[in-house]
């Protein structure tokens, strides 16, 4: 979809679940060279849906980890279904992420007009070629819309996150992972500030403040000398 996509995790661990051999995720990936590549295949998981349903005690739940829910090959009646499940689950608090905000708002003026309470809407925001995901993300009915700047690749620039309530900001990891700089942040924190939106500074990943490669364990997750772990006003998990 962007830059964003290109060393995603979802892929490799695509590959791997196959090979365990978890049937669902057969066919979704093939080697090219070191790398994973998907293959354009979009399975609906129906089964997955009610297993929300069984969990009595709340949960947060991150709808599709390995997906794009609102990808153009996912039916308007399987989102429908999803919402569905959420609404009649207000016990849990669902986060679902996309890089298709266009679609979302298109999709959810039908499926639901009213927002959930327990729903959280976000987007994801790489560099300043992808800003305008935010303005697509402001003409979703949400009660909690989010940014995941992750991973963040490039500055933002200038970026205006009126109505936007959560910011996790974060770098890449794994071998080919590109490197973050601290300025690019410093850019967001400001203007989270400016908004009032909640800033949750996530990992710098395998590229260090100082802009040395380790394992993102090592290179840690704080900034400014503290860690962040602001989450929106309204709802706290």
């Amino acid at each position: 979809m962007s830059a964003g996509c290109t060393n995603c995790y979802a892929m490799n661990m695509a590959r791997r679940l196959e090979a365990m051999g978890v049937e669902k995720y057969k066919g979704l990936t093939r080697k090219s060279g070191r790398r994973t590549i998907w293959n354009g295949v979009v399975h609906e998981d129906r089964r997955s849906l009610e297993i929300p349903r069984k969990w009595k005690k709340p949960r947060k739940i991150f709808v599709n980890s390995m997906s794009d829910l609102f990808h153009p090959d996912v039916s308007g009646s399987f989102v429908a279904d999803v919402w569905q499940v959420m609404s009649d689950t207000p016990r849990h608090h669902y986060q679902v992420l996309t890089k298709r905000p266009d679609r979302m708002a298109e999709m959810l003026r039908d499926i639901c007009a009213d927002p959930l309470r327990n729903v959280w809407l976000g987007t994801s925001v790489e560099g300043q070629d992808v800003v305008h995901r935010i303005d697509e993300l402001r003409q979703v009915p949400a009660r909690i819309r989010f940014i995941s700047f992750e991973p963040l690749i490039d500055s933002v620039g200038k970026i205006d996150l009126t109505d936007i309530d959560w910011a996790i900001v974060g770098g890449e990891s794994g071998r080919s992972a590109r490197p973050i700089k601290e300025e690019w942040i410093d850019d967001i924190h400001d203007v989270c500030r400016q908004h009032g939106t909640a800033f949750f500074f996530k990992q710098w990943g395998t590229w260090g403040k100082d802009n040395k490669r380790r394992s993102k364990k090592m290179n840690g997750r704080s900034y400014r000398g503290q860690t962040w772990d602001e989450m929106p006003a309204e709802i706290q998990l």
